[in-house]
């Protein structure tokens, strides 16, 4: 059964998400506190994490940066933060999805299961042993693992998605619709301009100088390809 913790400072929020997931067959934590939650999200074993980003004693911007630092593990914003810089900060910093409130329980429960379905299917034994060797980057779909010159790389689950489609289909520019529609779905709501900020953030891991990238290049008017 996968575990989930909430990390959700409104009682009636938090109690609605609990109960609609545990009516799922999720097993369920909640609290209400950032710092609380941040070290129980990191002393324990969850399958995912639910975080709000306006919390007391610690942000939930703050949590999913110290979360992204030590686990590899779906991470889903639930926010009333309506403005597109938030929800690329919260992207950015390492989140796998973002809903805004109000919501409706039924769409939580479909992007939990979405989520971890997704990360599942990566890093599960299900997955076929393949690994993509390009210069010095190394990357291991089977165990989920990045590594640049030996050097281990932490990736969050779409970071990994969207570099490992690509490095799975070299030399092919795609659009941000289309790496979106892939790796986020095709019935997700959502800006394209994650892909921008994921592309971003993938560079800064794996080029020397992500301003005159080694392997995944912009292609202008079209979008990005990766190069063998």
């Amino acid at each position: 059964m996968a575990k989930i913790l909430i990390i959700e400072d409104e009682t009636n929020i938090a109690e609605l998400e609990k109960d609609y997931l545990e009516s799922n067959g999720f097993e369920v934590d909640v609290v209400h506190d950032g710092q609380i939650g941040l070290d129980k999200a990191l002393e324990n074993t969850y399958s995912l994490v639910i975080v709000d980003l306006m919390l007391p004693n610690l942000s939930g911007f703050s949590i999913i940066k110290r979360i992204r630092e030590h686990k590899d593990i779906p991470l889903l914003v639930v926010s009333a933060k309506l403005k597109e810089v938030d929800k690329i900060r919260g992207l950015g910093l390492g989140a796998d999805d973002y809903i805004t409130k109000p919501f409706s329980p039924g769409e939580l429960v479909a992007r939990v299961k979405s989520n971890l379905m997704k990360y599942n299917r990566l890093v599960g034994k299900s997955v076929e042993e393949h690994t993509i060797e390009v210069g010095d980057l190394c990357i291991d779909i089977s165990t989920h693992e990045v590594t640049l010159k030996g050097e281990t790389l932490i990736f969050t689950t779409k970071e990994f998605e969207l570099l490992a489609f690509m490095a799975q289909n070299p030399n092919v520019a795609f659009s941000k619709e289309r790496l979106f529609s892939r790796i986020w779905g095709a019935d997700n709501y959502g800006d394209i301009a994650t892909v921008t900020v994921h592309i971003q953030k993938i560079r800064s891991k794996i080029e020397e100088d992500s301003s005159n990238p080694r392997y995944i290049e912009t292609v202008w008017g079209v979008g990005y390809r990766f190069v063998d």
